[in-house]
């Protein structure tokens, strides 16, 4: 039998009007540096190695909605992020744009969105 190939999931692209503007925001939010930069595209990649954060220009991009609805463009997905201080990290998030979301599900975990819509989560680890 014939060896798979091997995958490595080298980036998650986010689409915005803007990439270079949504990777600022990132960038905050991380401190990772920019491996690619171009006007359309912008690619952050963790110091230590992994998996980065991909930003690509979309023209016809459409802001998702969460809470779902079915009238509007849905959540296709959202990023995760682990924080050792919730309160903390929601008020880092929001100076560098983010909104807060009105629906909060779980008392341990903050949903946002960032400047270009995205939902996001930040949560500490019990």
């Amino acid at each position: 039998m014939k060896t798979p190939p091997n995958f490595t999931l080298s980036s998650t692209v986010l689409d915005a009007p803007d990439a270079r503007e949504l990777a600022t925001f990132y960038q905050g939010l991380f401190g990772w540096p920019a491996e690619e930069d171009e006007p359309d595209w912008v690619r952050l990649v963790p110091p230590g190695g992994g998996a980065g954060l991909s930003f690509q220009s979309e023209p016809r991009f459409v802001r998702p909605r969460w809470p779902s609805t079915a009238e509007e463009q849905q959540m296709m997905l959202h990023v995760d992020i682990q924080v050792d201080d919730l309160p903390a990290a929601v008020t880092r998030a929001t100076a560098l744009g983010a909104t807060l979301a009105d629906v909060q599900p779980q008392d341990d975990v903050r949903v946002l969105f960032d400047p270009a819509g995205h939902p996001f989560c930040l949560f500490v680890r019990p």
